[in-house]
C-alpha cells in the first residue's frame, strides 16, 4: 500500500512570486519523504470544491515539468487530464517528453473533463458528454498507438493523424502508465477495463468503493483483462496532526484509515493537504507511509 500527494490548491503565501520556490519544496519533500506519486489537477481555473475561481492555479504539464527537475524518483501525473484541453497527438507528445526528460516517470492521468466555466472562459469547445467520451476513448487509442511505435495513420470520428511520430520515444516500458479518473460504471469503468493501467475513485465510503471496484472488476472479465494486472488508485484529503486537534487525524487513525482501503484491493491513497504542505505534514506523512509499507492490498 503506497501514497501518493495531490497538490489542487496554489493560493499559498508570498503570492505568485513565492509560487515556484514554494512548489520546488513540495516536490522535493514529496520525492525525500518516499511517496510513490506527486499530481497536479489539470485545471485553468480554480474549481468550486477547492477554492473561489479566482484563486492561484498553475498550468499541470508546465508544473509537472518543473517538479521533474526538482525530483528524482517520485512519479508525476495530471490528475486528471481533461481529454478537450488538448489534441491527442500533442499530449502524447507532452507526456512523452516529461517522461524522457525525467528519466522515465510520466503517467498520462485523463479523463473526460467536466469544468464548463474554465471552458467557456478560455474559449474551449465544451461537447456534449456523449461526445467527450468518444474523444476519450480515440485519445486512448492514439496514445496506445503513438507509444507502440506505430505511425500509420490514425482516423477516428473525431480524430485523424496522418502520421502519428513520437521521437523520441517514451522511456517508460511498455510506456507511460494510463490512468483513468472517476467512477461511471458503464463508461469510464469500461474504458479503464478495456485501456487503462489503473483507475482513480474519491474515497466515497467503503461500501461505495467497494461497489465500484466489483464493477471494475465485471468489466475486466467481460474485456478479457485482469483485473490483477490494474492499479487501483484512490483520492482523498489528509489532514494530519500529532495529537489529532479537531478534524485532524493523527498517525495511528490515517494508517487505519488506509489499511481499510487496502482491505478492499486499493494499491495507492493519494491524498491532498489542506493548504501549503509543509515540514511538519510530511514529517507525519513519512511515519504513515512507514507503516503502510508491508500492507498488501487484499481484495483482489
Amino acid at each position: 500500500m503506497r501514497l501518493g500527494l495531490q497538490v489542487p490548491n496554489f493560493t499559498w503565501p508570498g503570492g505568485p512570486e513565492a509560487l515556484g520556490p514554494a512548489f520546488g519544496r513540495v516536490a522535493r519533500a514529496a520525492d525525500e519523504t518516499g511517496l510513490a506519486s506527486l499530481w497536479v489537477m489539470d485545471h485553468f481555473f480554480q474549481i468550486p470544491m477547492v477554492g473561489p475561481v479566482e484563486h492561484e492555479m498553475l498550468e499541470s504539464y508546465t508544473a509537472l515539468a518543473y517538479a521533474a527537475a526538482c525530483t528524482h524518483r517520485v512519479r508525476l501525473g495530471a490528475l486528471v487530464t481533461g481529454v478537450t484541453y488538448r489534441h491527442p497527438g500533442l499530449l502524447v507528445k507532452t507526456v512523452t517528453t516529461l517522461d524522457v526528460l525525467s528519466g522515465g516517470r510520466a503517467n498520462l492521468g485523463i479523463g473526460a473533463a467536466w469544468n464548463e466555466e474554465e471552458h467557456r472562459g478560455l474559449g474551449v469547445p465544451f461537447p456534449p458528454v456523449a461526445e467527450r467520451f468518444e474523444r476519450l476513448e480515440e485519445t486512448l487509442q492514439i496514445a496506445l498507438h503513438m507509444w507502440q511505435g506505430k505511425q500509420g495513420r490514425y482516423a477516428g470520428k473525431h480524430y485523424q493523424l496522418d502520421r502519428p511520430l513520437n521521437s523520441p520515444p517514451a522511456l517508460s516500458r511498455p510506456h507511460p502508465p494510463i490512468l483513468i479518473g472517476g467512477t461511471g460504471e458503464r463508461k469510464t469503468l469500461r474504458l479503464v477495463a478495456r485501456y487503462a493501467d489503473a483507475c482513480n475513485i474519491f474515497e466515497m465510503g467503503h461500501d461505495a468503493i467497494a461497489h465500484k471496484l466489483a464493477v471494475l472488476r465485471e468489466h475486466c472479465e467481460r474485456e478479457g483483462r485482469d483485473y490483477a494486472d490494474l492499479r487501483r488508485t484512490t483520492l482523498g484529503r489528509l489532514r494530519l496532526a500529532r495529537d489529532g486537534a479537531e478534524r485532524a487525524s493523527t498517525v495511528d487513525q490515517a494508517v487505519d484509515r488506509f489499511g481499510r482501503l487496502a482491505e478492499l484491493g486499493v494499491d495507492e491513497a493519494i491524498v491532498s493537504a489542506p493548504g501549503e504542505p509543509d515540514e511538519a505534514w510530511f514529517e507525519l506523512v513519512a511515519r504513515v507511509a512507514d507503516q503502510l509499507a508491508p500492507v498488501t492490498p487484499t481484495g483482489r
